[in-house]
C-alpha cells in the first residue's frame, strides 16, 4: 500500500476510534469516508471498528467500483455528498443518542441557540426517510445537506462533513452536544428561536473565526489586538 493511502486509512480508523470512545457511536454502526484521488476510501461494512486495520478500508470510485472488502451499505451517500460538494472531504455518519432521538420525531435542529450555525445555516434539517443504503436515502440527503455542513435522517442518525477528518469528527460532537441541549429544552417548554437576520450575523461571525472581533462594522465595536511593548 502506497504510503499516502496508508497515512489516510490510518487516521480513517483513529477517527472510527474517537467516534466510539466519545460516545457518539456505537457498535458497528455508523460509517466515515474520505476523499483520495479519483473516488474516496470507505469504512467496510459490519467490522468493528477495533478491529479493523488499513487493510480493510475500502477504495471506491464514483462508478460504484470497489477494491477489498464490501464497503458500507451507505456508500451511496457518501459518494454523492463527495462528488457534488468540493467544499469538503469527510462524510462522517453516526447514529448518536440525542441526535438520532430528534431525528425519531421528523424534526429539525432549529435556532434556539446561536451554535446552531455551526453548521452552516439557520437550522439543522432533517433529512426524510428512506430505507438504509438506498438512493432514494441518497437523494433525500443531498437535499438536507445543501448549504450546510450537518443534517439529521429521520429514524436514523446524523451526518457531518468536514475538509478533514478532525473537523467532520468535531462537527459530530458539535451537534450532539447542541441535540442534547435542544432535548433538556425542551422538557421545560417550547423555545425562542433566533430570528434569521441574528443567524446570519452569528454564521459570518463563524466563518472569521475571529473572537477578537464582533459583527458589527469595523469602527463600531472595540477590538482586541495585541500589546505593544
Amino acid at each position: 500500500m502506497e504510503p499516502q493511502k496508508l497515512d489516510l486509512c490510518n487516521e480513517i480508523i483513529k477517527t472510527c476510534l474517537k467516534m466510539e470512545s466519545s460516545g457518539i457511536n456505537q457498535g458497528t454502526s455508523g460509517n466515515l469516508s474520505a476523499r483520495y484521488k479519483n473516488g474516496f476510501l470507505i469504512t467496510p461494512s459490519s467490522l468493528p471498528y477495533n478491529e479493523m486495520s488499513p487493510e480493510d478500508i475500502v477504495e471506491m470510485n464514483w462508478n460504484g467500483e470497489y477494491l477489498g472488502k464490501q464497503p458500507s451499505s451507505e456508500w451511496r451517500f457518501h459518494r454523492d455528498i463527495l462528488k457534488s460538494r468540493n467544499d469538503i472531504n469527510v462524510v462522517l455518519h453516526c447514529h448518536s443518542i440525542n441526535a438520532t432521538a430528534i431525528a425519531c420525531h421528523e424534526k429539525d435542529i432549529p435556532a434556539f441557540h446561536y451554535i446552531v450555525g455551526i453548521a452552516g445555516g439557520k437550522n439543522i434539517r432533517c433529512a426524510n426517510y428512506a430505507t438504509f443504503g438506498t438512493q432514494e436515502l441518497a437523494d433525500n440527503v443531498l437535499l438536507a445537506l445543501k448549504d450546510r455542513l450537518a443534517c439529521l435522517i429521520s429514524q436514523h442518525g446524523m451526518i457531518c462533513l468536514g475538509k478533514t477528518l478532525k473537523d467532520a469528527f468535531f462537527l459530530g460532537c458539535e451537534v450532539e452536544a447542541i441535540s442534547k441541549m435542544y432535548v433538556k429544552a425542551l422538557s421545560i417548554g417550547n423555545t425562542p428561536i433566533l430570528s434569521d437576520e441574528e443567524m446570519h450575523k452569528v454564521i459570518q461571525q463563524m466563518k472569521r473565526m475571529s473572537y477578537g472581533k464582533g459583527p458589527e462594522p469595523e469602527g463600531s465595536n472595540d477590538i482586541a489586538k495585541p500589546k505593544s511593548e
